[in-house]
């Protein structure tokens, strides 16, 4: 009967010891608030999938340059960059040329800078 009044106190004691004084708002959801921007995200895809193509002087048939933050948005705007690399692998237009498609998370954090009207 001892043993359980000890186990009894014991465990109120370790329950009560690990209460912590959080506020509501440390309670929430974590708060993500990377924004995607041409200077933290987009430059570095550009610069693995396409830049071997499509540098400041295009090589292999392409016909503009994607080094720049005006390139690349305009490239969306006129050149319908977004559908390209949406593409199928060999589908005829598909970028990057002959190569494996991008990542779909890639492609998806492209799309949300578009959504997010081109922050740089």
């Amino acid at each position: 009967m001892k043993n359980k009044i000890y186990l009894i106190i014991l465990s109120g004691f370790a329950t009560l010891s690990s209460c912590t004084t959080d506020s509501l708002s440390d309670l929430g959801e974590p708060n993500n608030t990377s924004e995607v921007t041409y200077t933290s995200t987009i430059k570095s895809i550009i610069n693995n999938n396409c830049i071997m193509c499509h540098g400041d002087v295009p090589t292999n048939g392409a016909p503009m340059s994607l080094t720049t933050y005006e390139n690349v948005k305009d490239a969306v705007l006129t050149r319908n960059l977004l559908d390209r690399i949406s593409r199928t692998e060999g589908t005829s237009g598909a970028m990057p040329f002959g190569g494996p498609r991008l990542p779909q998370n890639d492609i998806n954090t492209i799309s949300e800078w578009i959504d997010a009207d081109f922050p740089q």
